[in-house]
């Protein structure tokens, strides 16, 4: 539509209003200062002005916009001039769906939709004067006049909608357009070069990139662009997933895909546990002087999100799972799953052997089921270092904060890496009990802390009240006796004493009754290694169960309170084994001999076997009884010094007399008479100092030891 008229043409076009001659027109645009200086048109100082001189070529003069016409002479000339006409077939098969121009809507900005809306209400509202009967015209005039809306816009915007449903005109009315489209030119080759360097894990800097491709294109007479103008083309060509891929790897990548995220208010409390280990960026002093950051091994019931087990060692080790896994189960039972990292620790065989998705170690016919198999626990492997997998990470994150910079550890913390040490690092380590009683509570604060917003907390619940709302109301398995033995460490090798059966382990006495039927025998030990004072359960090499046995702790050598319940226990230990003996033994000695006959004369036997006569043969009548004998040869000289040589060569030896015959009282005496001789620092023979040390491996020493230290002297005068 044409927008300047001069004064004849506006006087020619006899719109309403206004003058049909020039004169008149002349008339009132000097009434109404329409060719004001102020109001002259220029496109640099004054683009809104309303006058304007005519070009030369044209004819000369004084243009006016038409703005400056009455109401009712704009709609006349609008009228005129702009007709609203069908759009072709080409308009209509290129315009946007209703569907598709709402998709377009809505990734519109807020600010452009904002200007549809408002294009909107001005054509509801010309519609809705002229439903009341009000003229078009005037009603374009009466609502786009008062907001400086020229008409031709307006009809633009109806010419938008024309042929649309009335729901659908917003999105319709909304700008199209995209901005700059014309790229800067660049030779093909640049460009390739370009993304090869810049797209890569090294991540070099697009101005050392943009640097190099400058001068490989100098010679090469490549036309090059700006570097911001590469960047862009790159933001604009290449998709971010393949830039972070190039540039920051695979991990980077998965950052970008949004996590899965699992609802575990499926499950009910302990019915499902994750695993994991955590090393604290704190130095400890470990009891051996090693100085070191410990690990905590933990497991955290999933529903609620409770830590219901852990243990801390020098390192994530098969032992310390094994033994936080049982706390677990000692204080609260078995759970029915169980995740945790497929890693060498996590996946060792005494706890998964045997699972069906364990893809560590080999795997062999004769490896033992390992301990979650047997408990019945279901395994469950996730990634290693994967954060999404396991809940647990997150609570590893709050320990950071809370214990790790804990006010008691100052001086001991680490840094979380090196290039964060503190100034003081180093400056010194906490002894390891100090260091559990403050995990112990601040785990134990960890729990209790209420308003958790997870899901089953709900903001309200802390993790130790939504487990037992949850624990009180669902089935639990609980461990039997020997089930609570499984998990405990296994000492091979133990030996009992050949004295009394006693167990020692490091450092530590253990006994009891049933070891005196294996003493002196290689046995199997299971003990909690953190707490040594507790039972220590003993098997035999084929894995047979014999029993508990209790710690047998050394008191002062003047506590005669513990030496008198000592005695107290030792005499109901012979008093027992005697009830027991008197049990078995129900006959006495001269009951067992009158079972036996007693035989009576018996016939003298029959020789069956005449032995032959040797030697000098018997007279066989008394002429040869009275025969006289016959004499003997003289011996010769030479024969007499001959049997005196071979009478002193065949002379026996001197008779030693035999010993008076021992006893065993008299040997044991002995005995003890050499052991004081030695306590008391006298010297004692190598021969007494040999007999000594064979008798006291022989049992009649420990038999008579055991007599002596009941009944004392009196065992050697029996």
């Amino acid at each position: 539509m044409k927008e300047w008229f001069t004064a004849a043409e506006i006087a020619a076009l006899k719109l309403p209003g206004m003058p049909e001659s020039e004169s008149g027109v002349w008339r009132i645009a000097k009434r109404d200062g329409w060719q004001h200086p102020e109001r002259q048109c220029d496109v640099v100082t004054n683009p809104r002005g309303v006058w304007r001189t005519r070009d030369k070529k044209q004819g000369g003069g004084t243009e006016y916009h038409y703005s400056l016409l009455p109401s009712r002479a704009q709609a006349a000339l609008v009228r005129k001039h702009h007709t609203p006409t069908e759009p072709t077939r080409a308009e209509i098969k290129q315009r946007l769906s209703s569907e598709e121009a709402w998709s377009h809507f809505e990734g519109l900005p807020e600010a452009r939709k904002d200007k549809a809306r408002t294009r909107l209400k001005v054509l509801q509202d010309v519609d809705a004067l002229i439903r009341a009967g009000t003229p078009k015209e005037v009603a374009i005039q009466l609502i786009c006049g008062p907001v400086r809306i020229p008409t031709r816009t307006y009809y633009e915007w109806e010419t938008r909608v024309h042929g649309v449903e009335r729901p659908h005109w917003l999105p319709h009315l909304a700008d199209r357009y995209v901005g700059r489209t014309v790229e800067a030119e660049i030779t093909p080759e640049a460009w390739e070069a370009f993304k090869a360097d810049y797209l890569r894990l090294e991540q070099p800097s697009a101005k050392s990139c943009y640097d190099r491709l400058v001068r490989a294109g100098r010679d090469l007479g490549w036309v090059i662009p700006s570097s911001k103008t590469l960047l862009r083309r790159i933001e604009s060509e290449i998709a971010l997933p393949v830039r972070v891929l190039t540039r920051e790897g695979v991990e980077a990548l998965k950052r970008l895909y949004p996590p899965q995220r699992r609802d575990r208010s499926m499950f009910h409390a302990l019915e499902a546990i994750n695993g994991d280990g955590h090393r604290f960026d704190v130095f400890v002093k470990w009891p051996d002087g090693e100085i070191g950051r410990p690990m905590m091994c933990t497991f955290q019931d999933l529903y609620s999100g409770k830590v219901v087990g852990w243990r801390v060692d020098k390192s994530e080790n098969r032992d310390a799972i094994r033994l936080a896994l049982g706390d677990v189960i000692e204080d609260y039972g078995i759970p029915d799953h169980i995740w945790f990292d497929n890693t060498r620790a996590f996946a060792n065989k005494a706890l998964t052997a045997g699972s069906q998705t364990r893809f560590r170690f080999k795997i062999r016919d004769e490896d033992p089921v390992g301990l979650c198999v047997q408990l019945g626990i279901e395994v469950h492997f996730t990634l290693p270092y994967s954060g999404q997998s396991k809940p647990i990470e997150r609570a590893f994150r709050d320990m950071c904060d809370r214990i790790a910079r804990h006010p008691a550890f100052a001086g001991a913390y680490t840094g979380n890496s090196p290039v964060t040490k503190p100034e003081n690092y180093g400056a010194k380590a906490v002894p390891i009990d100090e260091f559990l009683k403050v995990l112990s509570a601040e785990l134990a604060a960890h729990n209790a802390q209420a308003g958790r917003r997870s899901q089953v907390c709900d903001g309200r619940l802390s993790f130790d009240e939504a487990f037992a709302a949850s624990y009180a109301a669902s089935p639990i398995r609980k461990a039997t006796a020997a089930q609570r033995r499984l998990w405990l460490l296994a000492a091979e090798g133990v030996r009992a004493s050949t004295a009394r059966g006693e167990i020692t382990l490091f450092g530590n006495r253990y006994w009891t009754e049933s070891l005196l039927d294996h003493r002196g025998q290689p046995l199997i030990a299971r003990f909690d290694p953190h707490n040594l004072l507790d039972d220590l359960h003993v098997y035999r090499l084929d894995g047979a169960y014999i029993g508990a046995a209790e710690v047998v702790e050394a008191v002062g050598f003047a506590d005669a309170g513990a030496a008198r319940d000592h005695a107290r226990a030792r005499r109901a230990f012979i008093k027992a084994t005697r009830a027991y003996a008197e049990a078995e033994i129900r006959l006495s000695a001269a009951e067992v001999a009158a079972l036996a006959p007693i035989p009576g004369d018996l016939p003298a036997p029959e020789a069956k076997v005449v032995r032959m006569p040797s030697g000098t043969p018997a007279p066989t009548s008394m002429g040869q009884m009275r025969r006289k004998p016959l004499q003997p040869a003289p011996i010769t000289p030479a024969e007499q010094a001959r049997l005196t040589a071979l009478e002193a060569e065949l002379a026996p030896a001197e008779v030693v007399p035999l010993p008076t015959r021992e006893t065993r009282e008299t040997r044991f005496a002995r005995a003890l008479d050499l052991e004081r001789q030695r306590e008391a620092g006298q010297p004692i023979g190598d021969a007494e100092a040999g007999w000594l040390a064979v008798y006291r491996t022989q049992p009649e020493y420990r038999a008579m030891a055991k007599l002596y230290e009941d009944f004392g002297d009196a065992v050697l005068t029996a």
